[in-house]
Formats: structure tokens, sequence, C-alpha cells
């Protein structure tokens, strides 16, 4: 496969009714053909380090082909204004809130960008924002962080969380539990967030998924002895 129409042709065959059922749950968009990620992941072996092909995978506009897209995009090789092009064309919380934030990790631009989308009115893109940030926060070491600016963001999640649009609100609890899994010099800061913030209630479409508790989630990742210890990557 060395073009999108046969990668495209190999996505619809590898759909199913019954992946697009479980996908629409998550309320995934109707242009898609339900490809299960494990299934993306053996394509994009295939296609690994053909960066102009993600980038047109992308454009397509079709939820699976996207995915895979951020599968195989690099991050460091994308401009400004394609991240910023990615976070506003994303159609589905799935890419907005890992797929493009795994890409923007990989960035220069990352902190800026992330900074940018947070402010956003579209729910996906502000959502983007602060994934995005998070996983900078899991990438980064805590002397390449902005420990301050972390801080306040923290003091605006307390301040705005209630009355944020659902994903936004999903993606500043994991902000929160980012901070309180990777940054050691604030785990004492995340607690206490997480703590006012309480439990955290979003639309989670009709699946039995839930909005993990802050509180209960750093306790974990205290309690095993790993907050700190920083990721490579953020896609998945």
């Amino acid at each position: 496969m060395t073009t999108v129409p046969q990668i495209m042709k190999e996505l619809k065959k590898k759909g199913s009714a019954q992946t697009r059922k479980t996908f629409a749950r998550h309320n995934a968009p109707d242009n898609m053909f339900g490809v299960k990620v494990g299934d993306l992941k053996v394509i994009a072996k295939t296609i690994k380090g053909r960066q102009s092909l993600a980038c047109e995978l992308y454009e397509t506009g079709n939820a699976d082909a996207m995915y895979l897209a951020g599968m195989v995009a690099d991050g460091a090789q994308m401009t400004k204004r394609q991240l910023d092009t990615w976070a506003k064309t994303s159609t589905w919380h799935m890419l907005s809130s890992y797929t493009v934030p795994g890409v923007a990790t990989e960035s220069e631009h990352a902190r800026e960008l992330a900074l940018k989308w947070m402010k956003s009115k579209d729910e996906l893109i502000a959502s983007t924002g602060w994934c995005t940030y998070a996983g900078i926060i899991a990438m980064q070491a805590d002397d390449a962080l902005d420990l301050g600016e972390i801080k306040k963001l923290l003091d605006q999640i307390v301040k705005q969380i209630d009355k944020a649009p659902d994903r936004v609100r999903y993606s500043m609890n994991g902000f929160v539990i980012s901070v309180g899994s990777y940054v050691t010099p604030l785990l004492k800061q995340a607690k206490a967030t997480a703590k006012k913030i309480g439990v955290v209630t979003c639309d989670m479409g009709d699946t039995a998924c839930k909005v993990p508790l802050a509180t209960t989630y750093i306790e974990k990742i205290e309690a095993a002895g790993r907050v700190g210890k920083k990721r490579k990557t953020m896609k998945c």
C-alpha cells in the first residue's frame, strides 16, 4: 500500500458493522469504516516514515484514516500551521484527545499551541489544548517545565471546570492527573486541586465509561512509587 486510495480500500475492508456500532456509542462521526485499533497498528507499520502520506490520510476526513495518520506522522516534522489545522479539523474526541495531542507533543511548538488551543470556544479544540499540555508534562523533564505556569493552570481548572463543556472538563481532569503523576515538585498542588474539583462528570456517550477520580488515581500512582516516571511518547 503506497497511496491513499489503496489504504482507504484496505481500511474499508478491515471495517466492521460491530466496530462502527461500538465507536458510535462513543460519539464517533458517520464518516468512518469502523476499523479496530489493532488493525490500524498493523497498517501503520507498513507505512511508517511516510510523512506526506500521513498528512494526506488526515485530510480525507475519515475518522479511521485520521487516527491512522496520527500513528504514522512525526510531529517534529510538522509546521505550526499543519498542527493547528489538525486540531481545527478534528471531528471526534478520540482524535482531539489522543491523535492530535500525540503528534503535537513531538513538536517544538507544542506548548505554544496548547496554550492557544485551551482558549478556544470550540470544545474539541480546547480539549486538545489541555491534552497536549498534559502530554508535555508527562514527557518533559521537570526542570524543562514552567512550574509557575502549571500552578496557574491548576488554579484555572478549579475556577472553570464546573462551567466548562463536557470534553474540556474531562481533559482538565486528565491534566490534574498528569501533573500529579508526572511532576514531582507539584504533587502536593495536584492532590489539593484534585480534592477541590472532586467528582467530575461528562457525557460519555452510551457507554459504561466513567471519568477517572483524580484523587484516587494520583494516590494509586503515588502508592506504586511511580510519580515522576516520564513517558517517551503520548501516542497509543
